[in-house]
């Protein structure tokens, strides 16, 4: 199986670095970053950047293809070269995904029309505008293709379709070695837990 990546400029680190830890432990797996160019691209930060090994065109049939999201995801929008490629790819994956935003690309690229996804809770409305039908749910199966939430839910999504492919003792097996145990100190994940003033104050920086 050949797991694709997709990196764009501005993209969000653990969107494509969650997925690359589990699904990459997939056995037998080749997992090959992507861009339209190969080389460095930075992330959101402008502190950190993974490396594309090759280029979109060069990776013409992977089976699973992973779309991180991030700030950089609205200047793709309207990118006729990663929006085709994701239609001739998904025309012979055996699974589309994405994390965070990067369901807005797929959205974008006609892939969701009508499907349940899933994204960051500030991009839900924008989702659906796009032809989707969005749901607030951390992970969501509709056929091939799996959406994730925000950021962190990219481990989730991995862990969860690693556990489809390859059973669900790879899978617990897979979060036992990255001891995937998660304990957060505060009870402010999402947007029906966090204090409201603090959601408020994400919505007002939105850029969605």
């Amino acid at each position: 199986m050949q797991i694709a990546i997709v990196l764009y400029d501005r993209f969000t680190a653990l969107d494509a670095v969650g997925p690359y830890e589990t699904l990459g432990r997939l056995p037998g797996a080749e997992t090959v970053f992507i861009g339209e160019r190969t080389g460095p691209v930075r992330t959101d930060t402008g502190a950190l950047a993974l490396v594309a090994d090759k280029t979109l065109a060069e990776v013409a049939r992977p089976d699973l293809v992973v779309v991180p999201g991030g700030p950089g995801q609205s200047a793709q929008m309207e990118n006729e070269t990663l929006l085709g490629w994701l239609r001739a790819a998904d025309a012979t994956s055996t699974w589309t995904t994405s994390v965070c935003t990067g369901s807005l690309l797929l959205a974008a690229a006609g892939l969701l029309n009508g499907r349940r996804a899933t994204s960051h809770w500030l991009a839900l409305d924008v989702l659906g505008r796009l032809g989707a039908r969005p749901t607030g749910e951390r992970v969501v199966f509709d056929g091939k293709y799996v959406t994730a939430a925000g950021v962190s839910s990219g481990i989730d999504m991995g862990l969860t379709l690693l556990g489809r492919i390859a059973g669900d003792e790879q899978a617990r097996t897979v979060q036992l070695m990255t001891e995937y145990d998660p304990r957060p100190p505060y009870d402010a994940g999402s947007p029906h837990k966090a204090p409201a003033h603090l959601v408020e104050k994400c919505r007002e920086d939105s850029r969605f």
